[in-house]
C-alpha cells in the first residue's frame, strides 16, 4: 500500500511525524506538507506564484503552499507512484462540528479524495495539545489510525471523507460513528494597536458545542458528544453541500414566482 500523508501544521509537526511512524508498517508512507503551519486554509489552492517542493529527508518533502496544494502536487505527478490512501494529521486540535468549513487538515483529505482516492483527516483533541512537541504526544492517536486502516476500511461513498478527532485521553472508551455537530457562534473579534500606530485585529476564538438531540431515528450522537465523553469520533463528510431535503420545494417555490 502507497500512503501520502499531509496536514495543516507543517511538515515538522509532532502530529504527522507520529502519523508516519505509525503507518510505516502497512507500505510505503510518502510526506508532502506544507513548509510551516498553514492553519486555517481549508481547500485552498495556491494560483498567484509558483510552488517549490525540497525533499527534507526520503520520502518526506516540505511544499511552500497550502494543505490542498501539497496533496494535488503529490496526486497530480509530483511522484511516479500511485497512492492508494490520504491521510491528512494528526492535526494539534479539534475539527469538530462547524470547524470542517475552515480546516485545512479536512482540505487536504478532500483534495485526496477529489483524485478519488480514500480519505482521512485526523485530530487530536485536548486542552494541552497545542503545546505538544513530541510524536510520543500523539503515540495513542496515531496508533488508533493504524488499527482502523489495518483492519480494512468501510467503504465511502464518491467525495466523501472520514473526519476522525481522537480525544486526548489515556485509555480510549471506544469508537462512535457521528454526525456534525454545532457551534455557538464564534467569540468576538479583539483589537490592538501595533508598536507602529496601526489597528490590528485578531480572530475571535471558536463558539462552544451547541447541545443537540440524536439524529432523528438513531442512537447516533454528534462529533462533541463523542469527545466529550472519551470515545473517537469518525464522521463521514462530503464535498456536495446542497440541501437535497429543500431542493423541490425551492424549485416549486422559485417557479411559481416566475
Amino acid at each position: 500500500m502507497n500512503i501520502l500523508i499531509s496536514n495543516d501544521d507543517g511538515v515538522f509537526a509532532p502530529g504527522i511525524q507520529a502519523m508516519a511512524q505509525a503507518l510505516r508498517p502497512l507500505g510505503r508512507v510518502v510526506v508532502v506538507a506544507p513548509e510551516s503551519e498553514r492553519s486555517g486554509f481549508s481547500s485552498a489552492l495556491t494560483l498567484d506564484r509558483p510552488l517549490r517542493p525540497i525533499q527534507i529527508s526520503p520520502d518526506v518533502w516540505a511544499v511552500n503552499g497550502t494543505p490542498a496544494d501539497c496533496v494535488y502536487l503529490a496526486m497530480n505527478g509530483l511522484f511516479d507512484v500511485e497512492f492508494d490512501l490520504v491521510v491528512s494529521g494528526i492535526n494539534s486540535g479539534a475539527n469538530l462540528g462547524d470547524d470542517v468549513l475552515y480546516s485545512g487538515t479536512v482540505g487536504a483529505a478532500f483534495e485526496g479524495r477529489l483524485a478519488k482516492q480514500p480519505a482521512l483527516a485526523v485530530s487530536l483533541c485536548g486542552q494541552n495539545v497545542r503545546s505538544y512537541t513530541s510524536p510520543e504526544e500523539y503515540r495513542i492517536a496515531a496508533q488508533w489510525v493504524h488499527d482502523f486502516i489495518a483492519a480494512g476500511l468501510p467503504t465511502l461513498p464518491e467525495r466523501h471523507i472520514f473526519n476522525v478527532n481522537i480525544p486526548d485521553v489515556a485509555e480510549l472508551k471506544g469508537t462512535k460513528v457521528t454526525f456534525q455537530g454545532r457551534r455557538s457562534q464564534s467569540k468576538p473579534i479583539t483589537s490592538h494597536v501595533d508598536p507602529r500606530g496601526r489597528q490590528v485585529y485578531w480572530i475571535g476564538l471558536s463558539g462552544e458545542a451547541v447541545a443537540m438531540p440524536k439524529h432523528k431515528g438513531t442512537e447516533i450522537e454528534s462529533d462533541f458528544f463523542a469527545i466529550a465523553n472519551g470515545y473517537v469520533s469518525v464522521t463521514p463528510i462530503q464535498m456536495d453541500a446542497t440541501n437535497y431535503d429543500t431542493l423541490h420545494t425551492l424549485q416549486a417555490q422559485i417557479l411559481n414566482k416566475i
